[in-house]
């Protein structure tokens, strides 16, 4: 089975940068679609970036020219850039990848990565 694995959350000061990073365990599949969610307390889960397999590239207006996501097929791997962070990108964070390969195909989740930005 594919699971997803998060690194790169903390604690980040206003204006400042994190990089979130999610590994895929496995081998012989492809990635289609993947991307970032997030939660923040009292709010719905919602998109943050997302990237298609052919390199187009959806942002949260609120993320617009702060943000970056990309993707490293060989590694299975899937970044997103966070600069110039604010207070209101508190949240916990979520990766998710739909892929399909032998046997396999859907959509993954990462299990949620806690990033909290300080005034």
């Amino acid at each position: 089975q594919v699971q997803l694995v998060e690194s790169g959350g903390g604690l980040g000061q206003a204006g400042g940068s994190l990089t979130l990073s999610c590994a895929a365990s496995g081998s012989n599949f492809s990635i289609l679609t993947t991307g970032w969610y997030r939660q923040a307390p009292g709010k719905q889960r919602e998109l943050v970036a997302r990237i298609i397999s052919g390199g187009t590239e959806n942002y949260a207006e609120s993320v617009k020219g702060r943000f970056t996501i990309s993707r490293d097929s060989p590694k299975n791997t899937v970044l997103l850039q966070m600069n110039n962070l604010k207070p209101e990108d508190t949240a916990v964070y979520y990766c998710y990848m739909n892929i399909i390969g032998r046997g396999i195909l859907g959509d993954y989740w990462g299990q949620g990565t806690q990033v909290t930005v300080s005034s």
